[in-house]
Formats: C-alpha cells, sequence, structure tokens
C-alpha cells in the first residue's frame, strides 16, 4: 500500500514537472541545435586562420556545409515537435508586450535556422556544385549562375552576421527573465532532474 502511495506521488510529480517544461525532445534539440550553431559559425570564423586551398580550409567548409544541414533537418524536426506538443506557460505569465517580444524573436530565430541553410543550398548551386550530407547527394536547386552565386553568398553572410545580433538577444532574453522578471522561462527549457 505504501509502495502504491509512493508510485502515485511520483507519477504525479513527473506529470507536473512535463507540464511546466517543454517536451523532452525539444529540450534536446534545443541544445543540440545551440551547439551545432555554435560549430557551423566556429567552421566558418577559424578558417580564415587556415591557407587558401589547404586541407584544414576545405575540411573546414565541408564540415560548415554538412553541420548547416543538418542544422536545417533539425529545425524542421523542432517544428513539428513543437506543433505536436506546445509550449508550456510562463509562470508567472508576462505582460502582452513582451509575449509579443519573444514570439518575434523565436520566429525571427526558426526562419534564421532554415533560411541561412537554404540559401548555402542554392549558393553552392549557383556554383555549379550540390550539396552532399552524410554520403547522399542533394542537387542543385538552380543552375550555374556565377553572379547570382557571390549575390547569395553576400545574403548569407549578411543573415549570419544578423544571426549573431538574434542569438545574443535570445540569450539576453532568458537572462531577464530569470533575473529581473523571476519566472520560469529558463527552467522551462532546462535539463529536468529526475527525483
Amino acid at each position: 500500500m505504501i509502495q502504491d502511495k509512493s508510485r502515485v506521488a511520483r507519477v504525479r510529480h513527473a506529470a507536473t514537472m512535463a507540464a511546466d517544461r517543454y517536451h523532452r525532445s525539444l529540450v534536446v534539440l534545443h541544445w543540440t541545435t545551440l551547439a551545432l550553431v555554435a560549430l557551423v559559425y566556429a567552421c566558418m570564423e577559424l578558417r580564415g586562420f587556415a591557407p587558401r586551398g589547404s586541407g584544414v580550409r576545405t575540411l573546414m567548409r565541408a564540415a560548415h556545409v554538412q553541420l548547416g544541414t543538418l542544422v536545417f533537418l533539425l529545425t524542421a524536426l523542432r517544428l513539428a515537435l513543437r506543433w505536436a506538443h506546445g509550449a508550456p506557460p510562463i509562470v508567472p505569465a508576462p505582460g502582452l508586450a513582451v509575449r509579443a517580444a519573444a514570439a518575434a524573436l523565436h520566429a525571427c530565430l526558426y526562419a534564421l535556422l532554415l533560411a541561412l541553410p537554404l540559401l548555402g543550398w542554392l549558393m553552392l548551386g549557383a556554383e555549379g556544385r550540390g550539396v552532399a550530407f552524410l554520403g547522399i547527394d542533394w542537387p542543385p536547386l538552380i543552375a550555374t549562375d556565377r553572379a547570382l552565386a557571390h549575390r547569395l553568398e553576400e545574403l548569407h553572410e549578411l543573415l549570419a552576421n544578423i544571426g549573431y545580433a538574434l542569438i545574443g538577444l535570445h540569450a539576453a532574453a532568458a537572462l531577464v527573465h530569470h533575473i529581473v522578471f523571476r519566472d520560469d522561462t529558463l527552467r522551462r527549457m532546462g535539463i529536468a532532474r529526475r527525483g
């Protein structure tokens, strides 16, 4: 009888924890995406230290493409899971302006995580190359056009630079929620402790 009450208490506790946190798959995808985005950016920022035409520079570019493609696929999966599982409410609930700003920032981040890899794929196609992801060749989306490839590269770089600002704003907003508003925004995306 005591074991049954203990089990019921654990189940109730787990249900409460699940209701006030994002689904575990979304938490894992969030932090995995962050790590991959950091690696994608690092590949391009650090490649300048390698001489042009070197194996290291070629490897960094290839890793950038592979990781960027993975970010695209995981973001698509994440959006589907977010639609399926929804988001837990923030406690205490923020005002309308804060909720609107958060929704706009999230929309911009998701758009960025999808647009950057797509622009990269288009850019490679305009350069006359396809994308090979994990040994699978994805065909070019557009015909070879060097002038267009250059414009797509500039747009890709511009959006990547905007990405720094969006990621910084996202992290700063999470800290403001935690420190100033004292709500559970950070905890909702945290790794739940077993207990």
